[in-house]
Formats: structure tokens, C-alpha cells, sequence
């Protein structure tokens, strides 16, 4: 509970710019001990949205928004090169495409949430090692750690888990089907939504946390 709280509050940002994270006031809104804080704050500091505070214990991470933007064009550029490459493997784009559709036929079932980034990852991963390229794999894989940080903010609500599974089944359906073309274009739309969903939700987020500091809250 706390961990999700927590991560939640940090994506929408509720709190301060480099505003210290008090683990006694924050448990104190939770209605919780001070231990599932400090815990949920330990891990939120291995993934990168909480960094120390230079007065001890945590605050916000502040990602470089500049660098995010480069980091994506580098991930467009090696989806786009799996997608471009003259072989694949169909059986397993067949069992990324059936898996995926359960997750659509079962849409009632899935709550908006950040984790849902790592689905996300697993099936560009998946799409672009049906290309071949183990090298391209891990280049990707690398990326895609490096932009979660704000790439959790595309899915804060119901709508864009819900767009991002029809595009990847349209993606991945239109693979199988030999349509290189039709394949390549789907994941343009794709990437190129997300990539403006997220660029505007960080930066609000950013925004609300300086009107924070501002307010002293």
C-alpha cells in the first residue's frame, strides 16, 4: 500500500521539488507504521524516482527531461530497425499477438497502474528479438531502463492502457501477416503518442512540484 501510494504521488508530483520525503509524515497521511514507508522509500530509490536528500533520508528525482528525449529517439530507432528487418520469428510474434489479445479480452480485470511499464517493455523486447538481433535486444532493454522513469506516466489511467494494448495487438498482428509497411506504421503511431503523453504528463508533474515548493507544502 504505502509503495503504490507513494510512487503514485511521486508521477502526479504531489510533492515539493527536492523536498525532504519524511518518512513520519508520510505515515502519518497513509495511516500506517513508519516501517512500510521507509521500506517503500528504499525501493523506490533502487528504481530511480527517489533520490537522497542531501540532509539525509529522500526526495523526488528530477529526471533530465533533454536526456529523456534523446533516449527516446534512440529506442524509435531500434524498434524501427527490428521492425524494418527482411526476417522474423512469426510463431513466437503469434504467441506475443494471442497473449496480448487475452489482456484485451480481459480489459475489466486491469487497473490503471505504473507497473504496467513492464509489460510494456517485455513486449517491445519480444517484438524486436523476433527480428534476430540479440545485440539489438539488450541495446534496447538498456534504454528502456534509463526512460521508465517517466515512461510510468503513460499509464496513470484506464484510456491509455487500453490504446497501448490495441496498438501493440494492431503492431503485432499486422507483423504476422508479412505487412512490413502496415507494421512499421502502426508502431510510428505508437511511439509517437506515447512519446507526447508522457513529454506533457512529466512536465506537469514538474510544474505542480515547483507550485509545491513555492507553497512551502
Amino acid at each position: 500500500m504505502a509503495y503504490a501510494w507513494i510512487k503514485r504521488a511521486l508521477l502526479s508530483g504531489a510533492f515539493p521539488l527536492s523536498g525532504r520525503l519524511g518518512e513520519e509524515r508520510l505515515a502519518r497521511e497513509m495511516q500506517v507504521s513508519r516501517t512500510p514507508v521507509r521500506e517503500a522509500l528504499s525501493r523506490l530509490h533502487v528504481e530511480g524516482l527517489v533520490d537522497r536528500h542531501p540532509d539525509g533520508g529522500y526526495a523526488p528525482a528530477i529526471p533530465d527531461l533533454d536526456e529523456i528525449e534523446d533516449l527516446y529517439h534512440v529506442r524509435g530507432v531500434l524498434e524501427r530497425a527490428a521492425i524494418d528487418r527482411p526476417e522474423h520469428d512469426r510463431d513466437a510474434l503469434a504467441v506475443l499477438r494471442d497473449e496480448w489479445q487475452a489482456l484485451a479480452d480481459d480489459l475489466a480485470s486491469i487497473s490503471p497502474d505504473p507497473e504496467f511499464v513492464l509489460l510494456d517493455e517485455d513486449f517491445h523486447l519480444r517484438l524486436a528479438g523476433a527480428a534476430g538481433s540479440r545485440a539489438l535486444v539488450s541495446t534496447l532493454h538498456g534504454v528502456n531502463q534509463r526512460i521508465r522513469i517517466v515512461r510510468m506516466h503513460d499509464f496513470l489511467d484506464a484510456e491509455r492502457v487500453e490504446a497501448t494494448i490495441a496498438q501493440h495487438i494492431g503492431i503485432v498482428t499486422t507483423l504476422v501477416a508479412s505487412d512490413g509497411l502496415g507494421a512499421r506504421r502502426a508502431l510510428d503511431h505508437h511511439l509517437d503518442e506515447s512519446v507526447t503523453v508522457v513529454r506533457q504528463r512529466a512536465a506537469t508533474a514538474i510544474a505542480r512540484m515547483l507550485t509545491a515548493r513555492r507553497d512551502g507544502r
